[in-house]
Formats: C-alpha cells, sequence, structure tokens
C-alpha cells in the first residue's frame, strides 16, 4: 500500500511550531518530502540531502540567496528556475548546498509560488505537482475528523487524545487494507460505513460488501480517495 496511505505520524500540542516535527520523520533514501513554508528548518532540510533524499519547500519571501546558474528558456507559467546559493550566515552553516528555486504561476488560482527544492533531475511542472499534492495530507485529516468522528474527543488527558487519533488512523488503515485486497469499487467512506453496521454480523465480507441493500450509503462530496491504489 504505497498511495495516500499514511507511512508516519507525529502528534504535537499546539504549541509546537510545525517544523519542530521534521526532527522526528524517519527519512528513506530516494523519497520526496513536500513542506509547507513553516518547515524551512534548513539544518533539517540539509539532512535530507545527506540523506539522499529529496524535498520541496515553499521558500519564505524574505530568503536570502545569490543566484549561480539560471535557465534562460522557460516552459509556460515558469517565472524563473535558477540555481541559488544562502547568503545568510545562519542558514548557509545550516545548509551549504547548492539549491534549486522555482517560481511558478498557477492560473487556477492566479498565484504566484516559490518552490526550493534538491531535486535537479525534476522538470519544473513536476515539481509543482509535487507540491500539489501535498493537498492530499489536507484531505486526510479532513476525512479523519469527518468519518472516524475525530471532532470532538472523549477524553482531556494526553493519552486520551492520542489513543482517539491513533485508532481513527489504524481504523483508516485497516479500511483501505480490505478496499484494496478485495478490489472493492467502493469508496473507503462506504466501505467503513458498511462495516460500521455490520460489526455483529457474520455474513462473508465479499457477500456484504455485495448486498443491494447497501447502495444508499453515498460518499461526501469530495473524491478524497478515488484512484487510491492507481
Amino acid at each position: 500500500l504505497e498511495s495516500q496511505v499514511p507511512a508516519f505520524f507525529h502528534i504535537t500540542t499546539a504549541s509546537v511550531h510545525d517544523s519542530k516535527a521534521m526532527k522526528e520523520i524517519p527519512y528513506e533514501s530516494g523519497s520526496y518530502y513536500v513542506f509547507d513554508r513553516g518547515y524551512n528548518a534548513f539544518k533539517e532540510l540539509y539532512k535530507i540531502c545527506l540523506n539522499e533524499s529529496y524535498f520541496v519547500v515553499r521558500a519564505k519571501k524574505n530568503l536570502q540567496y545569490k543566484c549561480t546558474k539560471w535557465k534562460r528558456r522557460l516552459p509556460k507559467d515558469v517565472l524563473s528556475d535558477s540555481v541559488i546559493k544562502l547568503t545568510d550566515v545562519n542558514t548557509q552553516k545550516k545548509c551549504p548546498e547548492k539549491l534549486r528555486l522555482v517560481r511558478f504561476h498557477d492560473d487556477e488560482q492566479d498565484r504566484d509560488f516559490a518552490f526550493l527544492t534538491n531535486a535537479f533531475h525534476l522538470t519544473t511542472l513536476e515539481i509543482a505537482n509535487l507540491y500539489k499534492n501535498r493537498w492530499q495530507i489536507e484531505l486526510f485529516f479532513k476525512w479523519l475528523k469527518q468519518h472516524p468522528k475525530i471532532k470532538k474527543f472523549w477524553g482531556t488527558t494526553e493519552n486520551a487524545v492520542r489513543i482517539q487519533i491513533c485508532s481513527a488512523i489504524i481504523t483508516y488503515c485497516l479500511v483501505a487494507i480490505v478496499q484494496h485486497d478485495m478490489q472493492l469499487k467502493r469508496s473507503t467512506y462506504e466501505v467503513l460505513q458498511i462495516l460500521s453496521i455490520s460489526l455483529t454480523d457474520k455474513t462473508p465480507l465479499r457477500d456484504l460488501f455485495e448486498k443491494t441493500n447497501f447502495n444508499d450509503v453515498k460518499e461526501l462530496d469530495y473524491p478524497l480517495f478515488e484512484g487510491l491504489f492507481d
């Protein structure tokens, strides 16, 4: 199971800055890691470089750098594509590597984006699409809140909150495994609904999912996991 299934999660209190969680990520060689602007922690980004992995992160507006090389012929919607070196003394010590800075215009949102990456082998469009896929994480959080009912916590202690979040993630992963292994055409939400109202039913799973009286189980209005394992 590789697509849209969480490989790692880290729970913190609300007061912990996003970038602090980067230390907890078990980086894998050859993998790609996509971050928002809150994750401009260059010491951790440099660790990704040393691990022979790749990152794409939105660059901050106050980034201090100098261009050492740039492309003159650019595809449509690509504003610039250059090789840079960080010039701020502190950030340069944390990340002495050369980086790639790509500026991209998104026609759909009519907005400009600046991405920092160490993936020099990717096209500018591939870099932009990698960042767009980060939205799947937000959709996953939305799915957890709406379907396993994480809108409210049953307890107020740290352990109670952790147990409820972990239970919801485990539930999703188990449902995703069932959906994949049985090659079900139903959505992840439908599978979860059918299982939740059939906990005491002794009918084999295959027959359970093929029952016509479950056809009124509808997906919500966003196709969160369409083509989940394509």
